[in-house]
This record gives C-alpha cells, sequence and structure tokens, in this order.
C-alpha cells in the first residue's frame, strides 16, 4: 500500500476504536546499526519526553500504532522491531536469549541518546523491559509491563505460540481467516490491517508471517522459561514506578499473578484493561491508554 492508503487504514482503525487524535499522521521508517545487526523501527517524532516500545513475540512495531499517534503530540513515541521480527534482521545464530535483546535495548536507547525513557513492553517485550528494568531502573522515568510476568499460564502461551508458528500458506485471505478465529475480540478490519504489516509474500507466492520462527522451537522455549525464572529472583531490583496492565479477558497472566508481580515491587501496581486479551494494546487501545496516561503523570510527564 502507498501511504494514503496507510492512512486510510490507519483513520478507519481509530474510527473503530472510538479515538480521536489532534492529528493523523504515519511514523518516519529508520534503522539502526546496533552491534552486528540492523534493526527497524518507527518514530513519530515530537520533542515531547520519549517513551520506548516493545511489541510482543511474533508482533511488529506497528503493534502500537493507534496508542502512540494519540501520544505523538505530548511525548516521543518510538516503537521498535525486536531482532527476528518485523523489518529488523533475524539473527543467523538464532540468539533470541533475553541477556541479548536487553543488550539490544541498550544499544538503542544509547543511540538514540534517549534520557530517561519510559519503556512499556507488552509479552515478549515486557519480559525484555523486566530485565532492561533490572538493571538499569535508574535510567527509566518509568515501566509499564502489559500482560506477562514471573508467571504465566502454559496453557495461553501455548495458544499464541502455536498461531505464531503458522506455516505459510496460499493466500492473504488465508491467514485473516485464521487471526479472526484465534482472537474474535478484533474487529476484521483491524486484523486486516495489523496482517499487511506483519506478513511477507515469499517468491512462491505463498504469505508467511513476518517473524523468525526458529523462535518457537522446544529448545528455544525451555530457555526462555530459565531466563523467565532467573528475571523473578531479581525483581527487588527494579526501583523505577512500574505498572503492570493485564487484559481482563487474558489467557496469560492472571489478576493473582499480577498482584504478586506487583507486590514484590517497591513502587509497582497493577491494574486491568477491560475487553482485552493479551494483546492489549490491540483489542482495546483506548482501555491501554485510559490507564497509561495517569501512570504517565504520576511519573511527572
Amino acid at each position: 500500500m502507498d501511504s494514503s492508503e496507510q492512512l486510510r487504514m490507519l483513520g478507519e482503525a481509530l474510527e473503530l476504536a472510538n479515538l480521536k487524535p489532534l492529528s493523523v499522521a504515519l511514523p518516519e521508517d529508520r534503522q539502526v546499526i546496533i552491534g552486528n545487526m540492523r534493526f527497524h523501527y518507527l518514530d513519530w517524532g515530537g520533542t515531547g519526553h520519549p517513551i520506548l516500545f516493545l511489541h510482543g513475540g511474533g508482533l511488529n512495531a506497528h503493534t502500537w500504532d493507534l496508542v502512540c499517534v494519540m501520544l505523538r503530540d505530548s511525548y516521543r513515541c518510538i516503537a521498535l522491531d525486536q531482532r527476528g521480527h518485523g523489518d529488523s534482521e533475524w539473527s543467523p545464530t538464532i540468539d533470541y536469549a533475553i541477556e541479548t535483546q536487553v543488550r539490544d535495548i541498550e544499544g538503542f536507547i544509547q543511540q538514540l541518546g534517549l534520557n530517561e525513557p519510559v519503556l512499556v513492553g507488552q509479552s515478549m517485550g515486557g519480559l525484555n523491559s523486566i530485565a532492561y528494568a533490572i538493571r538499569h531502573s535508574d535510567k527509566l522515568r518509568g515501566l509499564v509491563v502489559i500482560d506477562v510476568g514471573p508467571e504465566i499460564n502454559p496453557a495461553g502461551t501455548q495458544r499464541i505460540r502455536e498461531f505464531a508458528s503458522t506455516p505459510a500458506l496460499e493466500s492473504f485471505e488465508a491467514f485473516l481467516e485464521r487471526a479472526i478465529k484465534f482472537n474474535p475480540l478484533r474487529n476484521p478490519t483491524v486484523l486486516k490491517r495489523s496482517l499487511y504489516y506483519n506478513l511477507r509474500q515469499t517468491p512462491t507466492g505463498k504469505w508467511t508471517l513476518k517473524h523468525d520462527q526458529r523462535r518457537g522451537s522446544e529448545e528455544y522455549m525451555r530457555i526462555a522459561n530459565a531466563q523467565r525464572e532467573r528475571l523473578a529472583q531479581q525483581l527487588t531490583k527494579i526501583m523505577c514506578p512500574t505498572l503492570i496492565v493485564r487484559g481482563a479477558l487474558s489467557d496469560v497472566l492472571t489478576d493473582e499473578a499480577a498482584e504478586r508481580f506487583a507486590r514484590s515491587l517497591s513502587k509497582g501496581r497493577w491494574t486491568r484493561v477491560e475487553r482485552a486479551g493479551h494483546n492489549v494494546q490491540g483489542d482495546n487501545p483506548a482501555g491501554l491508554l485510559g490507564v497509561v496516561l495517569p501512570f504517565l503523570k504520576e511519573v511527572g510527564l
């Protein structure tokens, strides 16, 4: 699609979400080299305090579009395609360890000169945000962790893993049909727009998800679970204000797990967003903004 069609679809998604920004504009597509890898990110511009958004596994930076277009007039919103996702490079050695991704975030923040950003991460991006905050909470104005934590429901993550490992399909429409079944909460028009940014066409004409599916191996999941357990033992090192957000319909994070997570932090609290599953920013962006905006005020922004 050209930029005019992308703008039209963004405006349509905003209307369906009952969001009314002061203006509707597309972000700048940008690239940066961190270490020996190329990363793609979306820069929504502005001179306000920086907010860095990290997507979940199998998603990409565009998952934050509706949230960022609503915040861009007051904050500088930047959404990163993490390694192996979107238009960023895949790791040739299949290195998607949390520690490695924290180094990516460290390098990204340093190269862009982001001073005391607010870090917002969902699912995989939330775990990476937690790990970054364990090391560098003194460099963050605040932390928002969306629908993930030290304790997660294996059945919910398995359902997501199965969708994220969908093999190449014959048509875009076949993917759309599968996505509607996977997430009936989402309007099909909005899902179609999301898939535009999350699919690529192969040389054979088939369509496939735009992330490194090698991440879904049994070995990778075993390592990821061990890494999450290690994070749980270091949560007391997070000293910055932290908001934990749970989708009320999520099958990944429970109320009880969110409560225990918040209690383990010196400046943590949790809240629930109604009419949202695991992907809160896509299912109910207005609801997410309704809890994030007061948090930004709480941390002085």
